[in-house]
């Protein structure tokens, strides 16, 4: 109250009060800000710039033209990811501890070289070694381990899951839809130029994402290839996107995709936020790919329709207010220039989205069961194999002693008929 007072007779000029205004908001903000406990948090992000997959029929630049072959984490690239370490650091400063914590983190990558080496880079800009860390004097760098599971058996990180009939048949149905028959009418072009047989969405995202690795790498690209060819690839390319996991049937498709990795991420956080909890972890790292952070978003309905870029980084946090309740925030890190990320709003929900209320409108997202919904086959287990196998047995030694039985039976002599004939011939 004495503050609005004070406010109040200072405002006699003009310029004093707009001055005093606005530092009284950014007071009561900061205030607010203070009174707010962080809990924990996901960082999921993309890799770090690459060379390109592979090569196009007509591609004049080969495997061999790159330094470690195709799919390789850059220079470039390890440089992205130090940064945004750098950068994470700073955003946590004080909620995580200045040196490396193993029960304070732990990350995640798919099982592919550029993915485990942007964790790399991105681990030794958060945590350069310090006292007792430094293992070689010489080097401004410590191990910290990262997990990964067989690509095999990637059902988290690494998106589409092909193992999905229904999600197939969704795809399916997409390409008969007019937006997408609509697109495909500049296929032609591409056909006519790059030699491929056939030009669809997935023929599409590689060549745009060929010619633009080879493009940031300063490579010169073919005649045909002009901005304007470029520019219909990069529509082209986005569309593809979009159409992965939105566009047509977007709920379902997501239960059967990225609602797997939300559904993760949600039982991380309400098992911080639950009243007798022991997780010690505070920060969950998701090393993975572009698919990746368009299957979250999707299913968090907050995709803005481009790829994602290089080293982008899709940020999920939970905090406890003054008043006990727990609640959800989200930020969006698409471009390194600007010194904070975009904060990103779940539909229906404030950007500091109570956890219940976060929770509540993922739902329809969430799968419940997934094979079912996905309608995959169910495969008999070892266990169940070996019990089929006991009962045909135990069946078929029944049958064979009913059999022998039967037989048996037919042999036997009728001695008692025999004998009362006897009896009344004589």
């Amino acid at each position: 109250l004495k503050m609005w007072l004070n406010f109040s007779s200072i405002c006699a000029h003009k310029s004093t009060c707009l001055f005093y205004f606005v530092l009284m908001l950014v007071l009561l903000f900061h205030i607010q800000d203070m009174n707010v406990r962080t809990f924990c948090f996901t960082s999921l992000y993309r890799h770090g710039d690459r060379s390109p997959i592979k090569a196009y029929p007509t591609d004049p630049y080969k495997e061999s033209d790159w330094p470690q072959g195709f799919g390789q984490l850059s220079q470039e690239g390890m440089k992205q990811h130090f940064e945004l370490g750098q950068f994470l650091k700073k955003r946590y400063t004080g909620f995580l501890s200045e040196d490396y914590d193993r029960h304070e983190i732990f990350i995640r990558s798919t099982d592919v070289d550029r993915t485990l080496m942007s964790a790399e880079a991105n681990l030794a800009g958060m945590f350069p070694p310090n006292g007792s860390e430094v293992f070689n004097p010489d080097l401004k760098w410590q191990p910290i381990p990262i997990h990964t599971v067989p690509a095999d058996e990637e059902r988290l990180l690494s998106f589409p899951l092909e193992d999905c009939p229904r999600y197939t048949q969704l795809m399916n149905e997409t390409e008969k839809t007019g937006i997408f028959l609509n697109m495909t009418e500049t296929y032609k072009m591409v056909r006519n130029k790059t030699g491929l047989e056939k030009a669809n969405i997935e023929t599409i995202w590689s060549l745009y994402d060929t010619l633009f690795c080879e493009a940031k790498h300063g490579m010169r690209p073919p005649d045909w290839v002009t901005s304007s060819a470029m520019e219909t690839l990069k529509v082209l390319k986005n569309f593809g996107f979009q159409i992965l996991f939105g566009v047509y049937k977007r709920k379902e498709k997501c239960r059967l995709q990225g609602g797997l990795l939300l559904d993760q991420i949600i039982k991380n956080l309400s098992n911080a936020a639950a009243p007798d909890s022991k997780q010690e972890v505070k920060m969950m790292v998701y090393s993975a790919h572009d698919t990746t952070i368009v299957a979250l978003q999707e299913a968090l309905d907050v995709f803005n329709g481009l790829q994602p870029p290089y080293a982008s980084c899709h940020l999920i946090e939970l905090h406890q207010e003054e008043n006990g309740l727990f609640t959800v925030q989200m930020f969006y890190r698409n471009d390194t220039n600007l010194s904070e990320p975009y904060p990103v709003s779940l539909p229906g929900c404030s950007q500091r989205c109570p956890l219940q209320d976060f929770v509540n409108l993922t739902r329809e997202v969430i799968p419940q069961d997934r094979n079912k919904e996905c309608q995959i086959r169910k495969e008999a287990t070892d266990t169940e194999v070996i019990i089929g196998l006991v009962v045909c047995g135990c069946l078929l030694f029944l049958l064979v002693l009913l059999l022998f039985v039967v037989l048996c039976r037919l042999k036997e002599p009728m001695a008692s008929y025999s004998h009362v004939i006897n009896e009344s011939d004589s």
